[in-house]
């Protein structure tokens, strides 16, 4: 039988919790890995001081920090783990696939099957390789087109936060630290829903951009014709189009955005969904371009993407198992009606405590996305921060509001009861200001030059 999602209730928020032992790994963890963890969107100046702590365990859409605390989760894994923590299926998937060895000489008879599945999921690709983060196939994308044309110059959605931890996208951000300028230089922006901005780019750099990169969406949908209009402008150009669907893949659809959206990209990345949390992403595309990589032809050879782990037997064997799972149950149905469910519900208690323009969500309910504003309409880090400390009080780890497939309607009905308790304290705080109420410091950015 497969893993369905269980509908029990939620457990009632803990008053009295404790972050003890938090507190002294989370000291631990700053000794010995440079800002504490190792992704800066899980970072301790991301969330309330100590709130919540370090992570023990997760069960469906659960976790337990150290200290014993439980939490309902919302944008698990960043997004990520979409089916679940511990998802049975996976578990067994991969406990069939531990006693044979995780990693050979030569290539293993479950990279070609994944790749068959694959191939067979997002159809319109003629080739894939597999690798263990979205930054890798990213990189891979860009040595491809900038091979493909021989052009040097990149150009990125300026509304899209993140692509790569490597030198051509981090350079374009707010914290550029050790990224050469000449580096620097060869990435430019473009706007979302703005095809004359892309325009202007291709007649300012003229045969210079090797590839436009983007997202097909975020929490903006796109206007009719923009992305057709963004594929079009590139190969008249000469220049590569390239789809980053490490959110939108296994989230939107099953083959991610591009059946929604009616347009196929010459390249395009996947992760985080393809394997439920498991290291493995992939960079899939057109033959002409993906072969270059290879060697069954008479061009100049490209070092497309070569990583020790990249084909780990567990890691294949977790991405088959979430394909198959994902093409036999109803998955990307089950997100859009329940993060449906969790938006209705939001809206329904902002509405009624006259905060709708304070408090709400963007982008599709399969990846719910909230704001906080001040009394003013701007955005607010303090009231952010004052939003996740109720939060969490209440016994809910949320980031975002993005649903998994585990998310019952308890898990749900619970949250609701949360966040309407936690924007009662955001209406005083609107009326008596945000310092009467926050209990820490505000979370800061990510991308910053300093501290």
């Amino acid at each position: 039988m497969p893993a369905r999602p269980s509908e029990h209730s939620a457990s009632a928020a803990n008053h009295s919790q404790r972050f003890d032992e938090s507190r002294r790994l989370n000291e631990l963890a700053h000794t010995l890995i440079p800002g504490g963890g190792h992704t800066y969107a899980k970072g301790a100046d991301q969330f309330p001081e100590h709130m919540p702590g370090i992570i023990e365990r997760g069960d469906g859409c659960h976790v337990w920090d150290v200290d014993g605390n439980e939490f309902i989760e919302y944008g698990m894994g960043l997004r990520a783990v979409t089916l679940g923590h511990a998802f049975a299926p996976l578990i067994t998937a991969v406990q069939q696939t531990l006693p044979s060895g995780t990693n050979y000489t030569r290539p293993a008879r479950i990279e070609i099957e994944c790749a068959q599945k694959f191939l067979s999921v997002i159809d319109w690709a003629d080739m894939v390789k597999f690798c263990k983060d979205g930054s890798d196939a990213l990189d891979g994308a860009v040595r491809l087109s900038r091979a493909y044309t021989g052009r040097d110059r990149i150009a990125i959605c300026a509304e899209h936060p993140f692509f790569s931890t490597s030198d051509w996208f981090i350079g374009s951000t707010d914290m550029p630290g050790g990224v050469p300028e000449s580096v620097r230089a060869q990435t430019v922006k473009f706007h979302y829903n703005d095809l004359a901005s892309l325009r202007e780019l291709f007649a300012l750099y003229p045969g210079q951009i090797a590839c436009i990169i983007m997202e097909a969406a975020r929490t903006e949908e796109p206007v009719d014709g923009f992305l057709q209009g963004v594929k079009a402008l590139c190969h008249a150009h000469g220049a590569v189009f390239v789809l980053d669907e490490m959110i939108t893949g296994f989230r939107w659809h099953l083959g991610g955005a591009q059946p929604v959206y009616g347009v196929t990209p010459d390249l395009a990345t996947f992760g985080k969904a393809l394997a439920n949390g498991y290291a493995l992403s992939a960079l899939a595309g057109r033959r002409e371009i993906m072969e270059l990589g290879g060697s069954r032809h008479a061009r100049e050879r490209v070092f497309l993407l070569s990583t020790t782990h990249g084909a780990e037997s567990h890691s294949l064997a977790a991405g088959m198992a979430t394909m198959d799972f994902y093409q036999h149950e109803p998955v990307v149905e089950r997100l859009y009606a329940q993060g449906k469910r969790l938006r209705t519900g939001l809206e329904q208690r902002t509405q009624a405590l006259g905060l709708g323009e304070y408090v709400g969500v963007t982008s599709r309910d399969c990846n719910l996305l909230y704001y906080t504003k001040d009394a003013d309409g701007k955005p607010s880090q303090p009231l952010r921060t004052l939003f996740l400390q109720e939060l969490l009080s209440g016994g809910v780890l949320a980031p975002s509001f993005v649903v998994s497939y585990s998310h019952s309607n308890a898990d749900i009905d619970r949250t609701l009861d949360v966040v309407e308790g936690a924007l009662r304290v955001y209406q005083r705080a609107l009326e008596d200001g945000v310092g009467a109420f926050l209990q820490t410091r505000p979370v800061r950015p990510v991308f910053r030059r300093f501290g």
